[in-house]
């Protein structure tokens, strides 16, 4: 029987100020073996037959990615409220690869640096980010990992319109798909990038750099999203001619799909120019549905020209890429989101498989309202914290519909500060990642070297970051998490969906079977399933807990196939096809009990109950934690002779404050409980303490060793028959 005998520290919280980490051969917790010793020294990152990521010779190999800034901008110039000393990128490398990352992002932009440089042409690259990836890709090779290059974001690009001969007027969302002036500078930006002998490199080419896992043409931009909007003049005129050349080709003349679609004209046509206009992207979503919107032929056909328009671009710049500039790196067109992710999500992942590999960005968190809220935290913003095993879960950000046959990414994410359960984290994506076989999930960000102290969000203004991993809470995290996602520990499910679209389903707005938007209630959502499809009524979404959700495009509906998802659903309790994953939200717990990997992560209290699981018992009283036990040998926890017991729990700066208050949710009267800050805090992170005890079956353990955040050995603790109490000023216990 488990019960607590630890007296509570004279503090609830334990100062998070490690040392800078040395890398000592004396250190009991280093992932970097994991790594190859040098990233692509076994040729160029594949992708497998059933869509699964492989190293240049053929062996299987799971990525754990975050995204990083360090050292950026050389010199370096300190800010007045962040270090004053420069961050070191190659300890930054070794520093991730001790705690299991083997891939890194790049998050950059290359296009003109238009207040650096006011007089650039528009061909010409920002040879600052050109070369901070260089270095990255470099500096992370000799650890191990990899990079994802992503050199384009639509939302950061200037012009200068009177000397470049452009009309854009700053509004540059949607151009790189179908402008060409955009797109040939586009691509002698890439040359650059791409064929410039670089010393960083050791004189080659970063086409010629198999360190280069995947290249992704561009970030948060769609012709589907609702920035589509802001096209205007000329470039409005632009896709409209090229939507009447589309709607011509499709139907003989253009007079002839006017046509078929009934006749009629927008305010905007100008057949005579040969100009169709463009309805609001609102027609196409469910709300313009619900509101009586009448779907029409024209706006279907509009939907197929958009999607069309993506997919063909995408497939030119893999053409570019593979032809032009002599690089195989696997490509990824894109990473965003649309106007409805109920009829439009398939559409935008339709016109991404032009390319290997598929990506989102997707964040999690709750409500935050304050001046700064896009960056920032200051004194009387106000926050909601929400937690997936406490009633979020339909806001999971691996809730994904995976297209078959190709990897998927979650390119951009983290349980956003200030939310107080992003000790849940790295648990859940390590262990749903598995399940799923989502293939890499990439932590944003960091400009720190090691971890991220609670400091300004820019250098500049008093305040706290919020867009931060490096933390106690998750990068803290990490070397459990990692070590069983990229072993495997957790197995994959079979299918617990596998739907079929038709594509002209998807034109025509067709209701899908499942969605991944947490407001998709299959139900009201289901109303127009295809005819043909297998499944007449909508799926529930507790399917994303149970296995792959998978979606097969340009196949009949009549192969669609699901789960019995009510034999794995009892109540608020969602279990995994596999049997070893449990979510249940009225417990609001989860569990993982597989033979390598045991744990829980969820809400306690000082009266919660044992969790139970095959191998060890958990007993907790702290209020938000989790907890758990990987083998570290790779053999099943029963017979290891060295497993990790990894803590997390509540961090906040040092003299953080918040009151209750009651917010008002945008959009509607609702106000819901929760916090405004008071004071933001400054550093050290202060950690809540551990109230964990736990039993370990497995005759063989002699020894438990409390380390610090470096791996090292600070002191012994009692093992009783496999019985301890963890320590509350630690994260990580080895045993052996």
């Amino acid at each position: 029987m488990l019960q607590h005998t630890t007296h509570p520290l004279q503090a609830q919280h334990w100062n998070f100020a490690p040392e800078r980490d040395a890398f000592s051969s004396d250190s009991l917790l280093d992932l970097r073996e994991l790594n190859e010793r040098t990233a692509g020294e076994k040729g160029w990152v594949q992708v497998t037959a059933d869509g699964d990521f492989a190293l240049g010779n053929g062996q299987s190999v799971r990525f754990w990615a975050v995204n990083t800034g360090v050292a950026r901008d050389l010199p370096f110039v300190a800010r007045p409220r962040w270090s004053q000393q420069a961050p070191d990128l190659h300890h930054h490398a070794r520093w991730l690869a001790k705690r299991g990352v083997n891939m890194v992002r790049c998050h950059s932009h290359i296009n003109p640096d238009l207040n650096k440089h006011p007089h650039a042409k528009i061909s010409d690259a920002n040879m600052a980010e050109v070369e901070w990836i260089w270095r990255t890709v470099a500096a992370m090779k000799q650890q191990g990992i990899y990079t994802t290059v992503s050199p384009y974001w639509a939302n950061s690009m200037k012009s200068d319109d009177p000397h470049w001969g452009t009309s854009w007027n700053g509004n540059h969302h949607g151009l790189l798909f179908f402008n060409p002036t955009l797109q040939a500078a586009y691509k002698e930006w890439l040359r650059v990038l791409f064929t410039t002998r670089t010393p960083h490199l050791g004189g080659k080419t970063l086409a010629e750099e198999p360190a280069l896992a995947i290249f992704q043409i561009q970030n948060e931009d769609s012709l589907l999203f609702w920035t589509v909007q802001n096209l205007d003049g000329p470039a409005k005129q632009m896709i409209g001619k090229q939507f009447a050349t589309w709607a011509s080709t499709k139907y003989g003349s253009l007079n002839k799909a006017i046509t078929t679609w009934g006749g009629g004209s927008l305010k905007g046509d100008a057949l005579d120019a040969g100009v169709l206009d463009l309805q609001l992207v609102w027609h196409l979503t469910s709300d313009a549905q619900r509101k009586g919107a009448k779907r029409t032929p024209r706006l279907n056909d509009q939907l197929q020209f958009l999607t069309e328009t993506m997919h063909s671009f995408h497939v030119s710049m893999a053409r570019f890429v593979r032809e032009d500039l002599n690089c195989p790196v696997l490509i990824n067109a894109g990473n965003w989101k649309t106007a409805d992710d109920i009829l439009l999500n398939d559409a935008e992942r339709y016109s991404y498989t032009a390319n290997e590999v598929l990506a989102c960005n997707r964040y999690f968190g709750g409500i935050h309202q304050g001046k700064h809220r896009g960056w920032a935290i200051v004194k009387g913003d106000r926050y909601t914290s929400e937690s997936v095993t406490a009633g979020a879960h339909r806001k999971f950000p691996l809730n994904l519909k995976q297209v078959h046959g190709h990897p998927m990414l979650v390119t951009e994410s983290a349980w956003v500060f200030p939310n107080e359960y992003a000790a849940e984290a790295p648990f859940l994506v390590s262990v749903y990642s598995s399940l799923t076989g989502v293939d890499a999930y990439y932590w944003f960000a960091t400009g720190t070297d090691e971890w991220t102290p609670p400091q300004s969000a820019n250098g500049y203004l008093p305040s706290q970051g919020k867009w931060i991993f490096s933390t106690p809470e998750m990068a803290g995290q990490f070397p459990a998490a990692a070590l069983s996602f990229r072993l495997d520990y957790v197995r994959r499910a079979k299918p617990a969906v596998s739907e079929h679209r038709a594509l002209t389903s998807i034109w025509n707005g067709r209701t899908p079977v499942i969605a991944e938007t947490s407001g998709f209630d299959p139900n009201r959502d289901a109303g127009d399933i295809a005819a043909g499809s297998s499944v007449k009524n909508g799926v529930d979404p507790a399917a994303f807990f149970m296995g792959p959700v998978e979606v097969h495009y340009g196949s009949p509906e009549k192969h669609t196939r699901v789960s019995n998802i009510a034999r794995h659903v009892k109540g608020g309790r969602i279990q995994s096809l596999t049997g070893e994953v449990s979510l249940d939200t009225t417990t609001r717990q989860c569990t993982v009990n597989a033979a390598r990997c045991q744990g829980v992560t969820g809400h306690f209290g000082p009266n919660a109950a044992p969790i139970h699981l095959t191998d060890v018992d958990i007993l907790c009283k702290n209020r938000h934690a989790t907890v758990m036990l990987v083998s570290m040998d790779g053999k099943a926890i029963q017979q290891s002779g060295k497993l990790l017991v990894q803590v997390g729990t509540l961090a906040r700066p040092s003299g953080w404050k918040t009151q209750p208050v009651q917010i008002k949710a945008a959009g509607g009267g609702q106000t819901i409980d929760g916090r405004e800050i008071i004071d933001y805090g400054g550093p050290p992170w202060q950690v809540r303490n551990a109230m964990v005890q736990l039993r370990v079956r497995n005759t063989g353990l002699r020894k438990a060793t409390v380390l610090d955040m470096n791996g090292m050995p600070v002191r012994d603790i009692p093992l009783t028959q496999g019985r301890f109490d963890f320590p509350q000023d630690a994260m990580y216990v080895l045993l052996r």
